[in-house]
């Protein structure tokens, strides 16, 4: 995906209140009436927060993508795009339908359509779906001679809006291709702007699998492993150290080949099994035993897999390689731990 040369097209834009709380819904007559160059100005900071490096997800239903809203709203967008401003106004009313929880905020939501989206070599258009709920006070400075005017707004900047997804019409049946931004990403909002708002699924692609497999051996060491078995923070990091480099060393996954290559013990695997397994049924999702590995996700994740040792507020010991040469002791003199690290040299 390459959205450098992406061009605006047009934007509509819609205030939606809580129906829930009694709020408003307040619907433009016509699109943003928007010269070049601001237009220019808006696409980069609106699409900033999208890239290849995120998972991907699809429109989908229970039933059949005739009943997911949004999804047809986008559908007849891509087929006709002068129906773009209606069907901004039909994705407005179904968000304040959807907008019944006292948590959800209030907001503009922001419906943008774009050229010259670059998806799989060929260039394609999208539709931009943006809500904004927080605003921020900027002082707008004005010089007339040497006189100057400073007055206080209020507004919003626009690369840090509070939802947004980004809809391309790839896979057109089977959901669209779909990005997703959101500053919530736990807990009711999150929940109501993917699930309840959007409808959509992740795709089950190489990198959801890689990012969901690595995200639950990352929780597997954490979590699990200290209750279940008595093993030192070096080797609890080296297991991730371990986990990351089969990743980094092969294109394709095995799950048996993982098992016997990092965890050996008969007993940590099958730990690993079950903890697998309720991972699996508690997220609803559906790891196979073998899969291509995605680099993306492996480099996303190996910025987040924790290979520090904190000891009390004083020091912080990163181990990346070795673990033989890191050695743990006790000094009763001094009723304190230690460590005792081997190396050639210093840098």
């Amino acid at each position: 995906m390459d959205l450098s040369d992406s061009v605006l097209l047009g934007m509509s834009v819609h205030f939606v209140g809580n129906k829930g709380t009694g709020g408003e819904l307040v619907l433009s007559k016509e699109p943003l009436q928007l010269v070049e160059k601001d237009k220019e100005k808006l696409t980069a900071p609106f699409l900033s927060r999208f890239s290849d490096e995120m998972s991907m997800y699809s429109f989908h239903h229970l039933s059949s993508l005739n009943y997911n809203e949004v999804y047809n709203f986008c559908l007849e967008v891509f087929t006709d795009d002068t129906s773009f401003h209606q069907n901004s106004i039909n994705i407005a009313k179904h968000l304040f339908e959807s907008t019944e929880h006292p948590q959800i905020k209030e907001g503009e939501l922001y419906v943008c359509h774009y050229g010259n989206c670059v998806v799989d070599g060929a260039y394609v258009e999208a539709i931009g779906i943006y809500k904004t709920e927080a605003k921020s006070n900027f002082l707008d400075l004005t010089i007339d001679g040497k006189e100057f005017n400073m007055v206080l707004r209020e507004g919003v900047e626009v690369s840090k809006f509070d939802k947004g997804c980004l809809v391309f019409p790839t896979k057109a049946e089977q959901g669209f291709d779909v990005l997703i931004a959101d500053n919530a990403t736990k807990g009711t909002e999150a929940v109501f702007w993917r699930e309840t708002f959007l409808s959509v699924a992740p795709q089950a692609n190489e990198y959801f699998q890689t990012n969901q497999f690595l995200t639950l051996t990352k929780q597997f060491i954490a979590k699990q492993v200290p209750q279940e078995f008595e093993m030192e923070k070096t080797d609890q990091i080296d297991l991730l150290n371990k986990s990351v480099d089969y990743f980094k060393g092969n294109e394709q996954f095995d799950k048996k080949k993982f098992e016997d290559e990092v965890l050996y013990d008969k007993e940590l695997i099958n730990s690993f099994r079950a903890f697998g397994d309720s991972y699996s049924e508690s997220n609803d999702i559906e790891i196979p035993d073998q899969f291509g590995i995605s680099l993306m996700a492996v480099k996303k994740q190996a910025k987040v897999f924790k290979s520090v040792i904190k000891l009390d507020h004083n020091f912080h010991v990163y181990i990346h390689g070795d673990k033989s040469l890191i050695e743990k002791g006790y000094d009763s003199s001094t009723g304190k731990s230690y460590y005792k690290l081997y190396f050639d040299e210093e840098s």
